[in-house]
């Protein structure tokens, strides 16, 4: 990712201020402009709040104050003077640009029929800046096979924890294979955009050779439409939760593929508490957990269990389970 493809999404004043700042945009996780409050960069170790020279500040009272023009040119120069065109990513309070950055928008909404048909007055603008890390599942991915077989998984996180990164990275590992695995046709559910990031349909992030991307689908839908149309061996989605989203799931598993998924929890406690999900887990659907943590890094693997809750890793101990009949 080039600090250039960044920054030129924003008002000539902001990109001034963002061209000076000495840090390295690899590490800065989302960059906020809110009318009149200060520049925010949340990055790897923290938050910094700009000033008017680009020098990087930690107390918000010295960041420069962002206007309604600062945040007016920069929806301008993201829609390609164009906004019209995505009026319906609008209306669901974000778009994607080319590279796979997600472009999160708040303001006034503009309702019809008891729903929401737009948004002005734009107020708030968050670019949520994509970072794909090829090579982040190489621990896991020994993990997720039994006798080869690659295994119904389960992600969970909390949020900011890495679990769309290291998701995306196991459908490229799956999809691309490698000298011992054959690689899967992966059928991917991407409701907002941040699993593959695509611009103009077209995946932006690597997501493997034999995948298939919905963009802007909702869950439940698209992962019937994979199945009816694109016969995947996995079916990847992000943030599972809604009874409907778990019906699919089940649908999934009914018709002999594969699923790969995450959910927001902090622990396998939480996701058994959880409606509907927890049935699942009882009745052992998933045959593999992976338990992320932030504590350490974002994306820091915690634990990996089985179907049963035996664990298969532990951060800071090694394999308890490493076997043929576990791993293969």
């Amino acid at each position: 990712m080039r600090k250039e493809e960044i920054i030129r999404l924003f008002s000539g004043r902001v990109r001034l201020i963002l061209e000076r700042l000495d840090l390295d945009f690899g590490k800065v996780h989302e960059i906020r402009m809110r009318t009149g409050a200060p520049l925010q960069l949340i990055c790897q170790k923290g938050e910094y709040f700009p000033d008017e020279h680009g020098r990087a500040r930690r107390d918000p009272a010295q960041g420069v104050r962002m206007t309604e023009r600062d945040l007016r040119e920069t929806m301008e120069y993201i829609g390609n003077y164009s906004l019209y065109a995505y009026e319906e990513e609008i209306r669901q309070g974000f778009l994607t640009v080319q590279g796979g950055h997600r472009v999160g928008i708040a303001g006034k909404t503009v309702m019809e029929d008891g729903k929401v048909k737009g948004i002005s007055h734009i107020s708030c603008i968050n670019l949520r800046i994509s970072h794909s890390v090829e090579g982040c599942a190489d621990l896991v991915m020994p993990y997720l096979r039994r006798e080869g077989e690659f295994c119904h998984t389960l992600i969970i996180s909390a949020p900011r924890c890495g679990k769309t990164t290291l998701l995306r990275d196991v459908i490229r590992q799956l999809s691309d294979g490698n000298a011992r695995y054959q690689g899967l046709t992966v059928g991917v559910v991407d409701e907002r955009s941040e699993i593959a990031g695509s611009y103009m349909g077209v995946a932006q992030n690597p997501v493997g050779i034999r995948t298939d991307v919905l963009d802007g689908c909702p869950k439940a839908e698209g992962m019937m439409m994979l199945i009816r149309s694109m016969s995947p061996d996995v079916v990847a989605v992000d943030e599972i939760g809604t009874q409907e989203d778990l019906r699919a799931l089940e649908s999934v598993l009914n018709c002999g593929c594969k699923v790969l998924a995450t959910v927001h929890g902090n622990s396998m406690e939480d996701v058994r508490k959880k409606p509907l999900l927890g049935d699942l887990v009882d009745r052992h659907v998933f045959e593999r957990y992976i338990l992320l943590s932030g504590r350490e890094a974002p994306g820091t693997v915690q634990a990996i269990f089985d179907g049963r809750g035996t664990s298969l890793y532990q951060k800071g101990v090694g394999a308890c389970c490493v076997s043929s009949r576990c791993v293969s």
